[in-house]
């Protein structure tokens, strides 16, 4: 069985079918992708803090290695574990990174295939949805832009 949970952007298309097209579906499970080709997963995927992170562990893994004179296969062997842990955490890390950029998440779906999860989303979604809605936005606290605008020039 597949699970997946779905993700609304920011600011959503007031027409239910321009909405419905604008979700995001991601997968729940081990990223085969990301396991054997980590940095280019991580950029096609535009997540770009966790590729930073992953050039800093990868540098600093070979740093060690070099500078402590280890066996190649010990360090492959600590680059392949990156790695896995990536592939373990990988949509994790692409919620986290939709999270971030204000999306939300309005359901989760389970099937046999990844057009059967959509399928039975938009069957159970669809009639729920007004067919023209009012744009939903984020709450925002008061004062929260010019708390930031005063962080940025050094003002408090």
């Amino acid at each position: 069985m597949l699970t997946y949970t779905v993700h609304e952007p920011p600011n959503p298309p007031a027409d239910r079918i321009d909405r419905a097209e604008s979700l995001v579906f991601v997968k729940d499970g081990f990223a085969w992708l990301a396991l054997l080709f980590a940095p280019l997963w991580l950029l096609a995927h535009r997540l770009w803090w966790p590729f930073v992170g992953y050039v800093l562990v990868s540098a600093a893994l070979q740093a060690a290695a070099r500078g402590a004179a280890v066996d190649p296969g010990w360090a492959g062997l600590a680059g392949f574990a990156v790695n896995l842990l990536l592939a373990f955490e990988a949509d994790t890390l692409r919620r986290w990174s939709l999270e971030r950029r204000g999306w939300r998440t309005i359901g989760t779906v389970t099937g046999k295939t990844t057009a059967e999860c959509e399928r039975r989303f938009f069957d159970a979604w669809l009639p729920a949805q007004p067919i023209l809605a009012a744009a939903v936005t984020t709450p925002r606290a008061p004062g929260d832009g010019w708390r930031r605008l005063g962080g940025l020039i050094g003002a408090r």
